[in-house]
């Protein structure tokens, strides 16, 4: 957290932290901000702090920035885009550079920002590969305004963070909790995330907080089996996976785990049972 925004429920981000996400020097994001491109907000020592819009705008711009476009073009892109598009957010929008020229697609249509001319999609693949490291999330509502980030948008965030930045996909999900507390999404892949930490406490909360908010969740059941298998609580395992396959009963990890821990319990003919029900879904699958 950066002192002197504790209290201030967006999320602020430092010049570091972004240039991680986004995938940019972090000299190129002061660049960025010098030019107007980006407006983020200063702490009380003067330092930056970037907000969800800032990051998932800059995540827009990451093709020009990495391919070192001059920021001044950029920012003749931004406003070419910007009186292109209407009331479409740019955030929506995938743009790169292929060649020598700027490039605009919005899934369905390629065109040149600078000229407005529209490009045939003769290799719809290469188009995908090109833009396949653009955000892309939901839209917002009319009544949302840009700096309040819904927590399914955190969520969605975090879910893309999760590989490259687990602190900041921690983060995320945090600021979706503070949106909406009872986020089952959120809660799951946060106690996931505790729990591959070696976190087992915390994780216990979120996974319980996920199945307080929808008891018939049974992948929030099979996840907090996995927990209490791991915490050395094997009867609560037992427990929580028979609630998982209850509750969603194409569960197949949780139907093997069961087969052992019955196993393991002697009783055999409920082992046999829940291991032939797993070989029967894992046998469709292929």
């Amino acid at each position: 957290m950066i002192p002197g925004a504790a209290s201030d429920p967006r999320v602020r981000l430092d010049t570091a932290q972004v240039a991680r996400i986004v995938g940019v020097p972090p000299r190129r994001l002061r660049q960025a901000v010098g030019a107007g491109l980006v407006t983020p907000a200063r702490d009380d020592r003067g330092r930056l702090c970037f907000d969800f819009i800032d990051l998932v705008l800059l995540r827009t711009m990451r093709g020009l920035l990495e391919k070192r476009v001059p920021v001044r073009h950029i920012g003749s892109i931004l406003a070419s885009l910007r009186r292109q598009i209407g009331e479409r957010a740019l955030t929506r929008l995938s743009v790169y550079v292929d060649g020598r020229r700027v490039v605009a697609w919005d899934g369905a249509s390629r065109w040149q920002p600078d000229s407005g001319q529209f490009l045939f999609n003769f290799d719809a693949a290469q188009v995908m590969r090109n833009a396949s490291s653009v955000a892309h999330l939901r839209r917002p509502t009319p009544a949302q305004r840009a700096n309040e980030a819904s927590a399914d948008e955190w969520c969605d965030l975090a879910i893309e963070l999760e590989d490259s930045s687990p602190l900041e996909a921690r983060a995320a999900y945090h600021h979706a909790l503070d949106r909406e507390p009872q986020h089952i999404t959120a809660h799951i892949n946060l106690g996931r995330l505790l729990h591959g930490d070696g976190n087992l406490a915390a994780a216990e909360i979120h996974y319980r907080a996920a199945i307080d908010a929808e008891g018939d969740n049974g992948l929030a059941w099979y996840n907090l089996g996995v927990l209490l298998e791991d915490a050395g609580r094997p009867d609560d395992a037992l427990s929580a996976y028979e609630s998982a396959v209850r509750h969603q009963p194409d569960l197949a990890d949780a139907h093997y785990n069961l087969a052992l821990l019955y196993e393991d319990a002697g009783m055999q003919r409920d082992a046999v049972r829940h291991l032939l029900i797993f070989r029967r879904l894992t046998h469709r699958r292929r």
